[in-house]
């Protein structure tokens, strides 16, 4: 793929939408296009967060471990990001991505990202978007397996 069809790609990314060109460009050419087969792990929940993967096609399933071994959390899309909790939290990675089809992603590194985020702030303003509505979704999800778990003991 050239570089002005990742711009392109980029542009649909909710995220970059607003960010000019040029500087889409310049992402595009620092991040590394990388591609998984079908069940080839992005990263495991616990690994370090060096980097945010923006899928431009195939789909990926979101895995968090639990005491009854991994359950699935959600799925990512094409024009979907994942990976940007560890790097913005400065924390480990909260869960593992495995391709759930065959995958192509552009990684971008945690430094050009953090790098984005300072030179355009409607950027923050949009992950914000992205984490609230992630939150709103597991909150929903943890409501509806209470509810059905104290069904199961009454």
């Amino acid at each position: 793929m050239l570089l002005n069809d990742e711009v392109g790609m980029l542009r649909k990314v909710p995220l970059f939408s607003r960010v000019a060109p040029a500087k889409l460009k310049l992402l595009a050419f620092t991040s590394d296009r990388v591609s998984y087969k079908e069940g080839q792990t992005l990263f495991h929940q616990g690994d370090e967060g060096d980097a945010a993967y923006v899928v431009l096609s195939g789909t990926a399933d979101i895995l968090v471990d639990s005491a009854a071994g991994q359950i699935k959390v959600a799925e990512v899309e094409p024009n979907e990001i994942v990976g940007e909790i560890a790097i913005l939290c400065d924390v480990s990675r909260t869960a593992t991505v495995r391709a759930s089809a065959p995958l192509e992603a552009l990684r971008i590194r945690k430094d050009h990202f953090l790098r984005l985020l300072t030179e355009f702030p409607e950027m923050t303003v949009e992950i914000v978007k992205v984490l609230a509505d992630r939150l709103s979704h597991t909150t929903a999800e943890l409501t509806a397996a209470r509810s059905r778990a104290r069904q199961a003991n009454s």
